[in-house]
Parts: structure tokens; sequence; C-alpha cells
């Protein structure tokens, strides 16, 4: 029986990131933000402060407000946002991302343009399960 190994040498993270980065105000409070998470069953939200949107200082994950939620407690998602902000050009392959984001102990990274470095979109740990996934078998 002859073993295929997965390869995601061959995929780009433009090729699995989603467009876009929904951001908040530092000052939002953290239930809200929670909300907004629910809603569009996302992972992680951007903080930012408002002149700056497209940039985020930042995330609120899942993890930091089910840290919150265990203590039940009230507090702005500025206070809860304990995830680095760790950048990956759009042209940087998965296995890459992957391994970015076990250095810095991240789930999601920001993708920046390749040639401009300016912020499109975020690459989450569930995408690359999702590009491990279909590209099992090479």
């Amino acid at each position: 029986m002859t073993v295929v190994e997965p390869s995601l040498r061959r995929v780009h993270v433009k090729d699995v990131m989603h467009t876009g980065i929904l951001t908040t105000d530092p000052q939002t409070p953290l239930r809200t933000v929670a909300a907004m998470m629910a809603e569009r069953h996302i992972h992680a939200v951007g903080v930012s402060t408002p002149d700056h949107a497209r940039r985020p200082m930042a995330f609120v994950s899942a993890q930091d407000v089910v840290a919150a939620a265990a203590q039940d407690k009230d507090m702005t998602a500025g206070r809860a946002s304990d995830t680095e902000v760790v950048a990956i050009p759009t042209d940087a392959r998965v296995d890459e991302a992957a391994q970015k984001m076990l250095d810095h102990g991240v789930s999601h990274l920001i993708v920046v343009e390749s040639a401009s470095g300016h912020p499109c979109g975020i690459i989450s740990a569930l995408d690359i399960v999702g590009a491990y996934g279909v590209h099992a078998n090479g």
C-alpha cells in the first residue's frame, strides 16, 4: 500500500483565506463582541481604533470570550483581547501559515497583500484544517 503524504506546499494563503476583517472598537462590551461572533459564526474579531479600523492591534478570540464567561466577567473588547496579531502575505504557503500559528501560539493570522502590505483578510486554524483535509491525498 502506498502512502501519499499530504502536501500544503502547493496551496497558498490566498486560496483558503477569508477576505475582509471584522473589527470593533476597544471599548465595545465583550458580550456585544460575543453576539457578533455567534451571529456570523466566526472565531475572532479584530480590535482596532476607529481611525485605524483596517489594522487590528489585537484579536478577541473565542477562547478569550470563553475565559471571560468562565469567570462571569463583564469587560470590553480591548481588555479581553489577549491574542497577538501576526501577519502573513497572500502568496505565502498554507504550511508556512500553519507553522507561524504554532510559533506564535495563535489561531488566526491577518493576511496582507503581498505587494502593498495592506490587510485584506484572515486565515484561521480551521481554514488550515479544511485545506489539510482537502489536500490530504496529494
